[in-house]
């Protein structure tokens, strides 16, 4: 049996580049990393959802939700997470999870970041991941690299790419759906090969891992060590 989770980031072009100069050492020892997701949804998205904001039939709210996806994007580049300390709150909404969310992150390659969550936020912002490194930085925005500034600038090549105008962090649309069409590619070539999909069972749920390790520091207000899958 094969199983494949809809990660859609792990196909962006420049997700790729970025995993590829992390690996071959082009930030040099990572220190600190920080990821936002400060969007914004208006009172009507939750109040005509039966689901939406909903703890047993959402899971959680702009963490599990709107996050999960950089959740993954930050385990996928940066590696498993040892301990979170996190707050959250609903700060907007007429929901019972959370629409505001913050959290201090300890992976287990030494680096500390902050991630934060938010569909409070107006008018809504583009997700925004900063790394850096003892060789340089390099900014992340929406999935595109927008900024890298690097001690050896040759090992990275900015491309130019087109504006998407319809993005998540204003609007539920997905208007650009490349990477939903590489997943449902990339699992048809795996049940032709017997390969392993990019992001299969067990990698999804070391994002649901870290996703409930936060919510439970956020109801304890202690730190919680992350389980590993």
């Amino acid at each position: 049996m094969k199983l494949a989770v809809c990660f859609q980031d792990r196909f962006a072009n420049d997700s790729v580049r970025l995993k590829h100069l992390i690996e071959r050492g082009g930030l040099g020892k990572l220190i600190l990393i920080s990821a936002r997701v400060k969007w914004y949804r208006p009172p009507e998205y939750y109040s005509n959802s039966h689901w939406r904001g909903q703890l047993a039939l959402d899971g959680g709210g702009a963490l599990m939700n709107q996050g999960v996806h950089t959740v993954d994007l930050l385990l996928w580049l940066f590696g498993d997470v040892k301990r979170v300390y996190a707050k959250a709150l609903t700060a907007l909404h007429n929901i019972e999870s959370e629409d505001t969310l913050v959290a201090t992150i300890e992976f287990a390659n030494g680096a500390i970041g902050t991630l934060e969550a938010a569909t409070s936020v107006f008018p809504g912002y583009d997700r925004r991941v900063e790394i850096k490194g003892s060789e340089g930085t390099i900014i992340f925005e929406y999935d595109r690299i927008v900024s890298a500034d690097l001690k050896t600038p040759s090992v990275l090549e900015l491309e130019t790419q087109p504006q998407d105008t319809n993005r998540s962090s204003s609007s539920p649309i997905v208007s650009d759906v490349t990477g939903h069409t590489r997943i449902l590619e990339d699992f048809i070539n795996v049940i032709k090969t017997g390969g392993q999909p990019r992001c299969d069972g067990n990698q999804g749920r070391r994002s649901v891992n870290l996703v409930q390790a936060v919510y439970q520091s956020a109801r304890t207000g202690q730190p919680v060590d992350v389980q590993q899958s």
